[in-house]
Protein backbone atom coordinates (compact mmCIF):
# COMPACT_ATOMS: atom_id res chain seq x y z
CA UNK A 1 0.00 0.00 0.00
CA UNK A 2 1.04 3.51 -0.74
CA UNK A 3 0.48 7.10 1.03
CA UNK A 4 0.75 9.80 -0.74
CA UNK A 5 0.85 13.40 -0.07
CA UNK A 6 0.96 16.43 -2.30
CA UNK A 7 -0.58 20.32 -0.91
CA UNK A 8 -2.67 20.89 -4.15
CA UNK A 9 -3.68 17.98 -5.86
CA UNK A 10 -2.40 18.90 -9.74
CA UNK A 11 -3.33 16.83 -13.05
CA UNK A 12 -0.39 14.83 -12.31
CA UNK A 13 -1.07 14.15 -9.05
CA UNK A 14 -4.80 12.98 -9.51
CA UNK A 15 -3.36 10.94 -12.10
CA UNK A 16 -1.34 9.13 -9.62
CA UNK A 17 -3.93 8.56 -7.40
CA UNK A 18 -6.49 7.41 -9.47
CA UNK A 19 -3.85 4.82 -10.65
CA UNK A 20 -2.83 3.54 -7.17
CA UNK A 21 -6.57 3.76 -6.41
CA UNK A 22 -7.69 1.29 -9.36
CA UNK A 23 -5.00 -1.23 -8.33
CA UNK A 24 -5.88 -1.11 -4.77
CA UNK A 25 -2.68 -0.06 -4.28
CA UNK A 26 -3.72 3.60 -2.19
CA UNK A 27 -3.86 3.80 1.88
CA UNK A 28 -4.34 7.56 1.92
CA UNK A 29 -3.76 10.79 0.26
CA UNK A 30 -2.62 13.54 2.51
CA UNK A 31 -3.23 17.34 0.85
CA UNK A 32 -3.95 20.70 2.40
CA UNK A 33 -7.70 22.03 1.21
CA UNK A 34 -10.16 19.75 -0.51
CA UNK A 35 -13.96 19.45 -1.15
CA UNK A 36 -15.41 16.36 -0.46
CA UNK A 37 -18.34 15.27 2.12
CA UNK A 38 -16.07 14.62 4.73
CA UNK A 39 -13.99 17.57 4.56
CA UNK A 40 -13.57 20.04 7.19
CA UNK A 41 -14.21 23.33 4.96
CA UNK A 42 -17.53 21.15 4.34
CA UNK A 43 -18.12 20.49 8.11
CA UNK A 44 -17.95 24.28 8.81
CA UNK A 45 -19.57 25.83 5.66
CA UNK A 46 -16.38 26.93 3.81
CA UNK A 47 -17.71 25.91 0.65
CA UNK A 48 -17.41 29.12 -1.13
CA UNK A 49 -13.69 28.54 -0.89
CA UNK A 50 -14.04 25.41 -2.63
CA UNK A 51 -16.54 27.73 -5.38
CA UNK A 52 -13.40 29.55 -5.85
CA UNK A 53 -11.04 26.77 -6.32
CA UNK A 54 -12.86 23.67 -8.42
CA UNK A 55 -9.34 22.60 -8.96
CA UNK A 56 -9.06 20.82 -5.41
CA UNK A 57 -11.99 18.90 -5.21
CA UNK A 58 -11.46 14.97 -6.26
CA UNK A 59 -13.17 12.30 -7.56
CA UNK A 60 -15.35 9.73 -5.64
CA UNK A 61 -12.85 7.13 -6.09
CA UNK A 62 -10.38 9.58 -4.31
CA UNK A 63 -12.40 10.57 -1.72
CA UNK A 64 -12.48 8.29 0.76
CA UNK A 65 -8.57 8.07 1.28
CA UNK A 66 -8.11 11.91 1.55
CA UNK A 67 -6.16 13.34 5.02
CA UNK A 68 -6.90 16.87 4.79
CA UNK A 69 -5.29 19.83 7.01
CA UNK A 70 -6.72 23.03 5.33
CA UNK A 71 -6.18 25.79 7.66
CA UNK A 72 -2.96 27.32 6.82
CA UNK A 73 -3.71 27.03 3.36
CA UNK A 74 -6.56 28.77 3.75
CA UNK A 75 -4.85 31.59 5.63
CA UNK A 76 -2.48 31.92 2.35
CA UNK A 77 -5.30 32.09 0.20
CA UNK A 78 -7.23 35.02 1.87
CA UNK A 79 -3.79 36.96 3.01
CA UNK A 80 -2.73 36.53 -1.32
CA UNK A 81 -6.01 37.55 -1.60
CA UNK A 82 -5.69 40.69 0.59
CA UNK A 83 -2.56 41.52 -0.62
CA UNK A 84 -0.92 40.92 2.54
CA UNK A 85 2.86 39.92 1.85
CA UNK A 86 4.42 39.49 4.60
CA UNK A 87 2.63 36.62 5.52
CA UNK A 88 2.73 35.21 1.73
CA UNK A 89 6.75 36.24 1.48
CA UNK A 90 9.08 33.73 -0.70
CA UNK A 91 9.97 31.29 2.52
CA UNK A 92 9.89 33.69 5.04
CA UNK A 93 5.88 34.31 5.58
CA UNK A 94 4.64 32.14 7.62
CA UNK A 95 1.47 31.31 5.22
CA UNK A 96 4.48 30.86 2.09
CA UNK A 97 4.00 28.49 -0.88
CA UNK A 98 7.01 26.92 0.83
CA UNK A 99 5.77 26.93 4.38
CA UNK A 100 2.65 24.92 3.40
CA UNK A 101 5.23 22.20 1.88
CA UNK A 102 6.95 22.24 4.99
CA UNK A 103 3.63 22.08 7.10
CA UNK A 104 1.84 19.47 5.51
CA UNK A 105 5.10 17.14 4.99
CA UNK A 106 5.40 17.47 8.78
CA UNK A 107 2.10 16.17 9.37
CA UNK A 108 2.24 13.19 7.17
CA UNK A 109 5.90 12.35 8.86
CA UNK A 110 3.79 12.71 12.68
CA UNK A 111 0.88 10.33 11.07
CA UNK A 112 3.08 7.84 9.96
CA UNK A 113 5.29 7.92 12.71
CA UNK A 114 2.62 7.55 15.20
CA UNK A 115 0.04 5.09 13.16
CA UNK A 116 2.60 2.24 12.14
CA UNK A 117 0.82 -0.11 9.65
CA UNK A 118 2.62 -2.92 8.57
CA UNK A 119 0.43 -2.60 4.97
CA UNK A 120 2.26 0.31 3.96
CA UNK A 121 4.87 -0.17 2.11
CA UNK A 122 5.66 3.00 0.44
CA UNK A 123 5.40 6.71 0.35
CA UNK A 124 5.21 8.88 -2.40
CA UNK A 125 5.89 12.45 -2.01
CA UNK A 126 7.08 15.61 -4.69
CA UNK A 127 9.95 18.14 -4.20
CA UNK A 128 10.15 20.43 -1.43
CA UNK A 129 7.33 18.28 0.56
CA UNK A 130 9.44 15.06 1.50
CA UNK A 131 11.73 15.54 3.79
CA UNK A 132 10.36 14.38 7.00
CA UNK A 133 8.05 11.88 5.68
CA UNK A 134 11.20 10.22 4.19
CA UNK A 135 13.32 10.24 7.33
CA UNK A 136 10.12 8.28 8.96
CA UNK A 137 10.11 6.48 6.32
CA UNK A 138 13.17 5.45 6.20
CA UNK A 139 12.84 4.56 10.04
CA UNK A 140 10.33 1.75 9.44
CA UNK A 141 12.03 0.30 6.14
CA UNK A 142 9.21 2.01 4.22
CA UNK A 143 10.23 2.49 0.13
CA UNK A 144 10.82 6.08 -0.73
CA UNK A 145 9.12 7.41 -4.29
CA UNK A 146 10.12 11.27 -5.24
CA UNK A 147 8.11 12.75 -7.67
CA UNK A 148 10.59 15.57 -9.17
CA UNK A 149 8.31 17.25 -12.00
CA UNK A 150 10.90 19.78 -12.76
CA UNK A 151 14.48 20.14 -13.29
CA UNK A 152 17.07 19.24 -10.08
CA UNK A 153 17.87 22.50 -8.63
CA UNK A 154 21.25 22.12 -9.14
CA UNK A 155 20.61 22.46 -13.29
CA UNK A 156 18.09 25.24 -12.50
CA UNK A 157 19.77 27.18 -10.31
CA UNK A 158 23.34 27.39 -12.77
CA UNK A 159 20.83 28.07 -16.15
CA UNK A 160 19.15 30.98 -14.00
CA UNK A 161 22.26 32.42 -12.54
CA UNK A 162 23.78 32.84 -16.23
CA UNK A 163 20.49 33.68 -17.46
CA UNK A 164 20.48 36.57 -15.15
CA UNK A 165 23.48 37.39 -16.21
CA UNK A 166 22.31 36.76 -19.83
CA UNK A 167 19.55 39.89 -19.14
CA UNK A 168 19.96 42.01 -16.01
CA UNK A 169 16.90 43.41 -16.43
CA UNK A 170 14.72 40.26 -16.05
CA UNK A 171 16.79 39.43 -13.07
CA UNK A 172 13.71 40.23 -11.00
CA UNK A 173 11.27 37.43 -13.21
CA UNK A 174 13.34 34.57 -12.65
CA UNK A 175 11.58 34.08 -9.07
CA UNK A 176 12.05 31.12 -6.70
CA UNK A 177 15.05 28.77 -8.52
CA UNK A 178 17.50 32.17 -7.96
CA UNK A 179 16.29 33.42 -4.96
CA UNK A 180 16.46 30.07 -3.08
CA UNK A 181 18.06 30.30 0.53
CA UNK A 182 20.51 27.79 0.99
CA UNK A 183 18.61 26.29 4.01
CA UNK A 184 16.09 25.21 1.25
CA UNK A 185 18.51 24.29 -1.47
CA UNK A 186 19.96 21.96 1.29
CA UNK A 187 16.44 20.53 2.11
CA UNK A 188 15.97 19.40 -1.91
CA UNK A 189 19.73 17.75 -1.67
CA UNK A 190 18.39 15.60 1.38
CA UNK A 191 15.19 14.67 -0.09
CA UNK A 192 16.97 13.51 -2.99
CA UNK A 193 19.42 11.46 -1.07
CA UNK A 194 16.86 9.65 0.74
CA UNK A 195 14.75 8.69 -2.01
CA UNK A 196 14.70 5.33 -3.17
CA UNK A 197 13.18 5.88 -6.60
CA UNK A 198 13.33 9.09 -8.66
CA UNK A 199 9.66 10.15 -11.09
CA UNK A 200 10.02 12.63 -13.71
CA UNK A 201 8.25 13.66 -16.69
CA UNK A 202 11.07 13.18 -19.19
CA UNK A 203 14.48 12.55 -20.07
CA UNK A 204 15.48 16.66 -19.50
CA UNK A 205 14.71 16.23 -15.86
CA UNK A 206 16.77 13.00 -15.44
CA UNK A 207 19.30 14.02 -17.11
CA UNK A 208 19.52 16.81 -14.82
CA UNK A 209 20.07 14.85 -11.74
CA UNK A 210 24.06 15.00 -10.61
CA UNK A 211 26.53 12.28 -10.62
CA UNK A 212 25.64 10.93 -7.48
CA UNK A 213 22.24 10.11 -7.55
CA UNK A 214 22.26 8.75 -11.46
CA UNK A 215 22.55 5.34 -10.28
CA UNK A 216 19.32 5.79 -8.23
CA UNK A 217 16.14 3.69 -9.64
CA UNK A 218 14.08 5.96 -11.89
CA UNK A 219 10.28 6.08 -13.72
CA UNK A 220 10.13 8.09 -16.80
CA UNK A 221 6.25 8.94 -17.48
CA UNK A 222 5.27 11.61 -19.90
CA UNK A 223 1.91 13.89 -18.71
CA UNK A 224 -1.30 13.66 -20.45
CA UNK A 225 -2.89 15.59 -22.87
CA UNK A 226 -6.74 16.58 -22.99
CA UNK A 227 -8.86 14.28 -24.44
CA UNK A 228 -10.17 15.83 -27.88
CA UNK A 229 -11.11 13.19 -30.29
CA UNK A 230 -11.13 15.40 -33.03
CA UNK A 231 -9.52 18.01 -34.34
CA UNK A 232 -11.18 21.78 -33.58
CA UNK A 233 -12.77 22.48 -36.92
CA UNK A 234 -11.22 26.23 -36.77
CA UNK A 235 -11.21 28.19 -40.10
CA UNK A 236 -7.40 30.30 -40.30
CA UNK A 237 -7.65 33.16 -43.20
CA UNK A 238 -4.31 33.01 -43.97
CA UNK A 239 -4.38 36.87 -45.18
CA UNK A 240 -4.64 37.74 -41.21
CA UNK A 241 -1.48 37.80 -39.59
CA UNK A 242 0.10 34.53 -38.18
CA UNK A 243 -0.93 34.23 -34.66
CA UNK A 244 1.91 33.43 -32.14
CA UNK A 245 1.12 32.33 -29.24
CA UNK A 246 3.42 32.27 -25.58
CA UNK A 247 1.41 30.59 -22.61
CA UNK A 248 2.89 30.67 -19.05
CA UNK A 249 4.14 32.46 -16.02
CA UNK A 250 5.81 36.26 -17.99
CA UNK A 251 9.71 35.38 -17.02
CA UNK A 252 12.87 34.52 -18.22
CA UNK A 253 13.05 31.52 -17.32
CA UNK A 254 9.91 30.81 -20.11
CA UNK A 255 12.51 32.50 -22.19
CA UNK A 256 10.35 35.23 -22.93
CA UNK A 257 12.91 37.86 -23.52
CA UNK A 258 14.36 35.56 -26.27
CA UNK A 259 11.23 35.51 -28.11
CA UNK A 260 11.11 39.12 -27.60
CA UNK A 261 14.21 39.27 -29.54
CA UNK A 262 13.55 36.91 -32.02
CA UNK A 263 9.88 39.46 -33.07
CA UNK A 264 12.91 42.34 -33.09
CA UNK A 265 15.32 40.46 -35.42
CA UNK A 266 11.99 39.66 -37.43
CA UNK A 267 11.55 43.83 -37.84
CA UNK A 268 8.30 45.15 -38.14
CA UNK A 269 6.08 43.48 -40.42
CA UNK A 270 1.96 42.77 -40.34
CA UNK A 271 2.47 38.96 -41.27
CA UNK A 272 2.94 38.01 -37.94
CA UNK A 273 1.86 38.83 -34.06
CA UNK A 274 2.30 37.34 -30.78
CA UNK A 275 0.07 36.93 -28.11
CA UNK A 276 1.24 36.21 -24.44
CA UNK A 277 -1.36 34.49 -22.40
CA UNK A 278 0.56 34.37 -18.69
CA UNK A 279 0.78 36.08 -15.48
CA UNK A 280 2.93 38.95 -15.01
CA UNK A 281 6.02 38.90 -13.02
CA UNK A 282 6.59 43.09 -13.45
CA UNK A 283 3.76 45.61 -14.74
CA UNK A 284 2.75 45.32 -17.85
CA UNK A 285 5.03 48.12 -18.56
CA UNK A 286 8.09 46.34 -18.30
CA UNK A 287 7.14 43.84 -21.06
CA UNK A 288 6.13 46.66 -23.02
CA UNK A 289 9.49 49.04 -22.93
CA UNK A 290 11.19 45.94 -24.05
CA UNK A 291 8.59 44.83 -26.99
CA UNK A 292 5.62 46.81 -27.39
CA UNK A 293 3.89 44.90 -30.22
CA UNK A 294 2.22 42.09 -28.91
CA UNK A 295 -1.24 41.03 -27.27
CA UNK A 296 -1.41 40.53 -23.36
CA UNK A 297 -3.77 38.32 -22.48
CA UNK A 298 -4.91 38.11 -18.75
CA UNK A 299 -5.10 34.49 -17.02
CA UNK A 300 -8.57 32.81 -17.35
CA UNK A 301 -10.39 29.14 -17.52
CA UNK A 302 -8.89 26.36 -18.36
CA UNK A 303 -11.59 25.91 -21.21
CA UNK A 304 -11.05 29.91 -21.89
CA UNK A 305 -7.29 28.85 -22.58
CA UNK A 306 -8.19 26.13 -24.96
CA UNK A 307 -10.60 28.49 -26.86
CA UNK A 308 -7.53 31.20 -27.15
CA UNK A 309 -5.75 28.38 -28.30
CA UNK A 310 -7.66 27.42 -31.01
CA UNK A 311 -7.47 31.19 -32.82
CA UNK A 312 -3.64 30.69 -32.94
CA UNK A 313 -1.33 29.01 -34.83
CA UNK A 314 1.90 28.14 -33.07
CA UNK A 315 2.60 27.83 -29.44
CA UNK A 316 6.15 28.81 -29.01
CA UNK A 317 7.79 28.28 -25.78
CA UNK A 318 11.74 28.87 -25.74
CA UNK A 319 11.83 27.65 -22.11
CA UNK A 320 15.34 27.75 -19.97
CA UNK A 321 14.17 25.18 -17.28
CA UNK A 322 10.99 23.27 -17.01
CA UNK A 323 10.15 20.16 -16.24
CA UNK A 324 7.60 19.37 -18.95
CA UNK A 325 5.40 22.17 -19.73
CA UNK A 326 1.70 20.57 -19.60
CA UNK A 327 1.17 23.85 -22.22
CA UNK A 328 2.45 22.34 -25.27
CA UNK A 329 0.52 18.72 -25.30
CA UNK A 330 -2.96 21.49 -24.35
CA UNK A 331 -2.09 23.37 -28.00
CA UNK A 332 -1.36 20.22 -29.58
CA UNK A 333 -4.72 19.02 -28.61
CA UNK A 334 -6.18 22.22 -30.19
CA UNK A 335 -4.28 21.63 -33.47
CA UNK A 336 -1.13 24.13 -33.04
CA UNK A 337 2.43 23.01 -33.95
CA UNK A 338 5.57 23.73 -31.54
CA UNK A 339 8.47 25.98 -31.43
CA UNK A 340 10.08 24.75 -28.64
CA UNK A 341 13.64 23.93 -27.01
CA UNK A 342 14.96 20.93 -25.52
CA UNK A 343 14.62 22.39 -21.87
CA UNK A 344 10.76 22.69 -22.06
CA UNK A 345 11.03 18.62 -21.34
CA UNK A 346 8.81 18.23 -24.54
CA UNK A 347 11.78 16.88 -27.24
CA UNK A 348 10.15 13.89 -27.69
CA UNK A 349 6.10 15.87 -29.20
CA UNK A 350 8.63 17.24 -32.24
CA UNK A 351 11.12 14.56 -32.31
CA UNK A 352 9.42 13.37 -35.69
CA UNK A 353 8.69 15.90 -38.04
CA UNK A 354 5.24 17.55 -38.74
CA UNK A 355 4.80 18.57 -35.19
CA UNK A 356 6.87 21.47 -34.96
CA UNK A 357 10.72 22.58 -34.40
CA UNK A 358 13.51 22.62 -31.97
CA UNK A 359 15.40 25.18 -31.24
CA UNK A 360 18.29 25.71 -29.26
CA UNK A 361 18.33 27.60 -25.64
CA UNK A 362 18.96 31.20 -25.35
CA UNK A 363 19.03 31.22 -29.42
CA UNK A 364 16.75 34.13 -30.78
CA UNK A 365 18.08 33.98 -34.09
CA UNK A 366 17.10 30.57 -34.18
CA UNK A 367 13.54 31.03 -33.21
CA UNK A 368 13.37 33.98 -35.56
CA UNK A 369 14.14 31.77 -38.19
CA UNK A 370 11.21 29.13 -37.87
CA UNK A 371 8.96 32.19 -37.60
CA UNK A 372 10.20 33.28 -40.69
CA UNK A 373 9.83 29.78 -42.07
CA UNK A 374 5.89 29.63 -40.40
CA UNK A 375 5.54 32.97 -42.03
CA UNK A 376 6.63 31.24 -45.89
CA UNK A 377 4.95 28.05 -45.75
CA UNK A 378 1.92 28.79 -44.35
CA UNK A 379 0.55 25.79 -46.90
CA UNK A 380 1.81 23.72 -44.19
CA UNK A 381 0.00 24.87 -41.45
CA UNK A 382 -3.11 22.55 -41.98
CA UNK A 383 -1.30 19.24 -42.32
CA UNK A 384 1.04 20.00 -39.22
CA UNK A 385 -2.05 20.82 -37.17
CA UNK A 386 -4.05 17.83 -37.94
CA UNK A 387 -0.32 16.04 -37.12
CA UNK A 388 0.21 17.81 -33.61
CA UNK A 389 -3.49 16.94 -32.81
CA UNK A 390 -3.28 13.25 -33.12
CA UNK A 391 0.49 13.11 -31.71
CA UNK A 392 -0.93 14.64 -28.56
CA UNK A 393 -3.55 12.36 -28.35
CA UNK A 394 -1.21 9.01 -27.94
CA UNK A 395 -0.12 10.75 -24.37
CA UNK A 396 -3.29 10.06 -21.82
CA UNK A 397 -3.14 10.72 -18.30
CA UNK A 398 -4.37 7.23 -17.81
CA UNK A 399 -1.20 6.14 -19.21
CA UNK A 400 0.88 8.42 -17.20
CA UNK A 401 -0.43 7.55 -13.93
CA UNK A 402 -0.46 3.20 -14.69
CA UNK A 403 2.84 3.81 -15.64
CA UNK A 404 3.94 4.64 -12.59
CA UNK A 405 1.76 2.83 -10.68
CA UNK A 406 2.83 -0.29 -12.10
CA UNK A 407 6.41 0.46 -11.56
CA UNK A 408 5.94 1.58 -7.85
CA UNK A 409 3.85 -1.37 -6.93
CA UNK A 410 7.04 -3.98 -8.55
CA UNK A 411 9.81 -2.19 -7.05
CA UNK A 412 7.62 -2.51 -3.29
CA UNK A 413 6.49 -6.45 -4.54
Amino acid sequence: MIILSHPTGNANVRAVLEAFARKDALESYSTTLASHPQSLISKVGLSSIYNELQRRSYSNQINPYIQDYPIPEIVRLLATKLNLKFLTRHETGKFSVDGIYRYLDKKVSESLEKNKNSNVKGVYAYEDGALETFRIAKKEGITTFYDLPIAYWETGSKLMKEESERYPLWSKTLAGGIKDSPEKLARKTKELELADVVIGPGSFVMDSLPKWAQAKTRIISPFGSPIVKEMPDVQKNDKEPLRILFVGSMGQRKGLADLFEAFKLLGKTSQIKLIVLGSLREPLSFYKSRFSDFDYEPGRSHSQVLKLMRSCDVLCLPSIVEGRALVMQEAMSQGLPLLITPNTGGADLVAQEGAGFLVPIRSPEKIAEKLEWFIKNRSELPSMRREAHLRSQKYTWVNYGDTIAKNCLEIIG
